[in-house]
Order: C-alpha cells, then structure tokens, then sequence
C-alpha cells in the first residue's frame, strides 16, 4: 500500500495522533455511516478500551471522541470553537453534528472509560454507538486507533489494506532494498522516486501546496512553542523551557567561550518548543505521530538556521524522503507508541529526520538509507511510559534528544560510502519484533517505567 507524503504527515491537535487525533477521525467516520443509515438516531455512546481507557484523560481522549461526535474535525480545529461546544454539550446533554437533530449525550454517563475489557485487535480501541428513542441499538462500530492519526474498524483490521486503489504507481516498493532497487534502475534519489508515485494520485500544484502547508504549520508551531511561557496543563506543573532556552542562547550569541556543542541546544528549543505546543493542545503536524511530533521540524529548522548553504527551495526534498521512510516503517513494522513503544514513535521520526537531512545535504540514495537506519537501530527497545499518561515527561525532551540523535546519525553517514552492516529492512523487522515481545506495561499505558516510578505522581 503507497503511503503518501500526505498520509505520513497531517495537520491535527495535540497531544496525541492516536489517543486525540485518532478519535476524532473515528468518530467523524461513525458520523459519515450513520448519515447514509436508514435509521433515525436519537443517543450516542462511546466506550474507550486499552491505552485508550488508561491514558485517554491525559491524552484527552474523552475530549476528542465528545468533539469528534459533534462534528469537530482535526484538519479544521478551532480551540475556542471546540471549549464552547463542551461547555454547551456538559450544560445540555446533546450533541449538535451536521445533518442531525439534536442527539442525547451526557458525557457523564455516555462516554466510558472501560479498563476491564480491552478490544482484541489493537491496544487503542473504542467502541461508538446510535440508539433510537427506545435506546435499542441502531448502529454500532468498534474502530482502532493504530498511530499517526490513522484509524481503522475491526473488519478493515480483520481483512488488512485491501487491493491498492486509484491510479497505478509508476515507482512502486515496498522495502528499503526493494527502494535503493528502484533508485539505482531509474537513476533517481529517494525524493524523486516518492514524488513520481505522489504524482500518479496529485496534480503537481496540489502537492506543492501541500508541502507548503506542512513546513507552515511546523514552523508556525515552533514559533508559538518559542513564545508562550507557563505551565503546561494535566497537573504535573511541568513549566515550558523552550522561550528560556532560546533566550540564553541569543544572550550568549558572538561570545567566543561558547562551546560548539551548544548548537545542540537550538535543536533541542526547536523539538521542545513543538512538543509543548503538542502537549498544551496547540496545531502540529503528526510526523509521523504527535508524540514524536518535535523531532522533524527541528531538524528542519537546524538546517534552516545553521547550515551554510540551506534553502527552503529543498523542503519538498527534505519531507518526500522523510515520507519514504516513514512509510516503510509503518507498512512493515508501526509508528504507534501504544503497539510497539515509543521506539515506534520517537525512533521512526528520527529514521525519517536522518534520512530527509542526509538528502538535503546530497547524501546518496544509500547514504539515506544508512542515515535511517543508525537513527533508528539507537532507539530500538525504547518503552513508551508517560508519566501520569501525559505526553509530557519524558516526552517532550525525548524529541530534543531525538533530533540530536536524528543530525548526528545523517552526519555520520555523509563520512561513510553508504556500505553498512545492518540494512534497514533488518532494523525495522528488529523493531517490529522487540515491539511484540515487549510488555504491555511499557507501551502508553503509563502501568511501567517512569510513570510508576516518578515520586508523588
């Protein structure tokens, strides 16, 4: 199955692409069915299953379904919107869709947190439901949240992709060896190669459009994540630190005892600054998750700032190989922290980093793929284990060390000829592997690791 640039990347709400965003989109979905049903619905439910149950309030998972069924849509989110129509919704027990009358919902009773019984084809599962005005059951649909936004129902799960729709790709893979394959045949680098196939399914100005619009919204983030000080919401007091970061660093500017590694730091502001946005609720781009949403754009925005030579005119480059990469990993392994730790997340935004550096910075096709894979291998094993279910601690620095790791890791396969060991094939079936042996515990239900070992949390 192609994934496009498009579907790697989407503009969406924080905290998460899988316990916020995924909702949302499901429960717009149930919308769609229930519109084409013959039935007249009078009441909704909703049931949240798994890390959904566990951690849906500080994903504000509840938040996101309740929305979700009154119409709100990720891509089109408006936050003041959204905190009048709870309000509305907790005063009057109705929800107000499109193509509806008013429907019963009392988020009090009508909106459950089951922790006792978790759906079987995926940790993040919900369940929504239409009754009539005897409350029998006119529709009901069990839908899976499986990371960076992407959701599907039980049968979809059950019957996997399905026959690839729409025109044929000129350039199809389904591998990193199978991609190199291609590159060497057709005398093209990883960008080209995506772009061809974005091309069989867009028109040349709609994906330009398109990549403008991902780089706005990520640098729109960043620059938000720079600005706003206080404390971020969820309880812990964790205060942001990225304006304070980039303040430093601006007053320690043209001092000649300034140590080189203090570039460091400016990425490290960059990814923070996205993940307390992210954390706060604000717009970013999933890439490919939100979780993981801070190591991109500030790996972009290093280049941007510090790197001789950098132009905007090579962003499409940057995120087309990015998108190549990280649809390998989730076709073959996941990018859902809730299915195989933040490995999936942290570590596949940090393969997709790596790869769109190394690009820009003429990197060949093999070089990328190297970049890629030393990003990703250094973050095998890595648990998905937020504290009090927040996508907070360790989240939002884990993306500033990601970034790091993401420059460091196209660096050192710029020195090389891009002949390696370790294939990236090999490291994201490694992934996909540890990921299924790994404990439940340590995939965003916030039962292990830091989340139970954080004193008074």
């Amino acid at each position: 199955m192609f994934l496009s640039v498009f579907d790697i990347f989407k503009v969406g709400i924080g905290p998460s692409s899988s316990h916020t965003m995924g909702p949302m989109v499901a429960a717009a979905r149930f919308l769609s069915r229930l519109r084409a049903s013959p039935f007249q619905p009078h009441g909704l439910r909703a049931s949240l299953h798994g890390s959904l149950a566990f951690t849906g309030v500080g994903h504000a998972t509840d938040r996101a379904t309740i929305l979700g069924l009154a119409g709100f849509e990720p891509e089109s989110y408006d936050m003041d919107a959204a905190d009048a129509s709870l309000e509305r919704i907790r005063l009057e027990k109705t929800l107000k869709p499109d193509g509806f009358g008013p429907l019963a919902f009392d988020p009090a009773s009508d909106l459950v947190f089951d922790y006792d019984t978790p759906l079987t084809g995926h940790a993040n599962g919900m369940r929504l439901t239409a009754t009539d005005a005897q409350g029998d059951v006119i529709l009901s649909e069990v839908y899976y949240s499986v990371g960076g936004g992407f959701v599907v129902t039980e049968e979809e799960l059950k019957t996997g992709p399905g026959e690839e729709t729409g025109p044929a790709l000129p350039l199809p893979f389904s591998t990193a060896a199978g991609l190199l394959e291609v590159c060497a045949r057709e005398g093209l680098t990883i960008a080209e190669v995506q772009l061809r196939n974005e091309r069989a399914r867009r028109s040349v100005a709609e994906i330009d459009a398109g990549i403008k619009r991902l780089w706005d919204v990520m640098e729109a983030c960043i620059a938000r994540g720079l600005e706003t000080e206080g404390t971020l919401p969820g309880g812990l007091n964790v205060k942001r630190r990225a304006p304070a970061i980039v303040r430093a660093l601006k007053e320690e500017y043209g001092r000649n005892l300034s140590a080189p590694h203090t570039i460091h730091d400016w990425t490290l502001a960059y990814a923070m600054a996205v993940n307390e946005e992210n954390a706060a609720g604000g717009q970013v781009v999933t890439a490919p998750t939100n979780g993981a949403a801070g190591v991109i754009p500030a790996v972009i925005r290093y280049w941007l700032d510090h790197v001789p030579g950098a132009s905007r005119d090579r962003l499409p480059d940057f995120l087309l190989t990015a998108a190549a990469i990280g649809g390998l990993v989730k076709r073959n392994a996941s990018i859902s922290g809730a299915e195989a730790g933040c490995q999936a997340e942290v570590g596949s935004a940090a393969a997709m980093a790596a790869a769109g550096l190394s690009a820009v910075l003429g990197a060949t096709p093999a070089q990328v793929e190297n970049a890629a894979e030393i990003a990703l291998e250094h973050h095998l094993g890595m648990t998905c284990d937020p504290v009090r279910g927040l996508v907070q601690v360790p989240c939002i620095e884990r993306n500033g060390l990601g970034a790091v790791k993401a420059i460091s890791a196209a660096s050192l396969s710029l020195r090389g000829s891009g002949e390696h060991l370790v294939p990236l094939d090999a490291c994201i079936e490694t992934m996909r592997q540890t990921g299924a042996d790994m404990s439940e515990k340590y995939k965003e239900t916030a039962l292990g690791g830091l989340a139970v070992n954080v004193p008074n949390c």
